[in-house]
């Protein structure tokens, strides 16, 4: 409030300076302020916070953030133990260009969404009816959805004592209208259906859920959660063939496979495999102890590329053996590879892809905490945003 006060009386005492400035080129200067500066001077003016709020702005300053520096992280906590302390487990990290903190969110216990869109955050439950949020952190705003058809039938399920394999949530962007949607894509067959997947999808814009047909003709790997990139959603299919890299384009609704992966194939193990993004690329991550190895598609040549290869006993002090993939979750200040278990009280660990050495970050010890990478934005799912600053 201080600051604010101070920015104010500041900005007031050079207002004729201020205004004498050609307001393009106000623009150009505001476009490279962090979203904490932007949300206080949206109070100097009218004309200043018509400009701040307009998307074509926040999609400009959010450009500019990205080619200003690498990816954050974010260690996401909620506050679902109601005798643990808010800044128990509370971390920041400078790492080179890239910050990694803990964030905490109002929310009950929650699944998390694979890293983020457009610097916002989906949290949601299969089993906790009060749980379907996303969050922008930067700025606080925040905007819950209803629960999906399969939501409502685990609960019901639930109730009788019956559980299933919980379906994970997708959150991305149409591309070409702008409009977020959150996915639900799941085998059918665990749910008494003939289908090979049934999929569902969350329209922002009409605020209403729908079923998409045709599905996914493919079984997917449940275990994994679909990651999002340019404008499409990715899952891993559960093939007896080759394991297939699945894409469901969020702006036409269709499904399509874009590669095999071959190296990826575990018709006996769906835990030891995984999907990312990493700097900006689809990677796929492949256990087979001692070593997990991560490759990178290069969509141009639909060639895969392998990136590195992860020494798990290195690793051992922190995971054991790991009877799961560790899950890569972003590339910070080049190359930093940030690593977690499973599991979301497992360590994160930090290894150096030039020396090949490992370092513990920290282990969450109170609090579960899922990993996602992050660039901070003004970004919210709604055209008539709500701020709370």
């Amino acid at each position: 409030m201080f600051k604010r006060h101070c920015s104010r009386v500041v900005l007031r005492r050079h207002g004729s300076s201020v205004e004498a400035i050609p307001h393009d080129v106000v623009e150009l200067i505001l476009e490279r302020l962090p979203v904490k500066s932007l949300l206080r001077f949206r109070s100097v003016s009218k004309k200043w916070k018509s400009a701040i709020d307009s998307p074509s702005f926040q999609e400009r300053q959010s450009i500019r953030r990205r080619q200003a520096r690498g990816p954050d992280a974010l260690f996401v906590t909620t506050y679902y133990f109601a005798d643990v302390g808010l800044n128990t487990d509370a971390r920041r990290f400078v790492i080179g260009s890239s910050t990694a903190y803990t964030v905490r969110f109002p929310t009950l216990g929650s699944s998390l969404c694979h890293g983020t869109c457009d610097g916002l955050v989906c949290l949601y439950s299969v089993f906790d009816p009060r749980v379907n949020v996303v969050v922008n952190p930067a700025t606080k705003w925040d905007q819950t959805f209803p629960l999906s058809t399969i939501q409502h039938f685990i609960n019901d399920m639930s109730e009788k004592h019956v559980y299933f394999t919980p379906p994970k949530l997708g959150f991305g962007k149409d591309k070409l209208t702008g409009t977020y949607k959150t996915v639900f894509l799941y085998n059918s067959s665990e749910f008494g259906l003939d289908n090979a997947t049934t999929c569902e999808v969350f329209d922002f814009s009409t605020k209403a859920w729908r079923y998409v047909h045709p599905a996914s003709p493919y079984r997917i790997n449940p275990h994994r959660h679909p990651v999002y990139l340019d404008g499409s959603l990715y899952w891993l299919t559960e093939c007896e063939e080759d394991t297939k890299v699945l894409s469901f384009d969020l702006h036409t609704e269709s499904f399509q496979v874009i590669c095999n992966a071959p190296f990826a194939h575990v018709p006996d193990d769906l835990y030891s495999v995984t999907i990312c993004i990493l700097d900006n690329r689809l990677c796929v991550s492949k256990k087979n102890w001692p070593t997990q190895e991560i490759w990178s598609f290069d969509s141009s040549s639909s060639a895969w590329m392998l990136m590195c290869s992860i020494d798990l006993t290195k690793t051992f002090s922190w995971f054991g053996e790991p009877k799961f993939a560790l899950s890569p979750v972003a590339i910070l200040d080049k190359n930093k590879l940030l690593l977690q278990g499973r599991d979301y009280f497992d360590a994160l660990v930090i290894h150096d892809l030039c020396t090949k050495s490992y370092d513990i970050l920290f282990k969450p010890s109170t609090s579960p905490v899922g990993s996602v990478y992050y660039f901070e934005s003004l970004f919210s799912v709604l055209s008539n945003q709500i701020w709370f600053v």
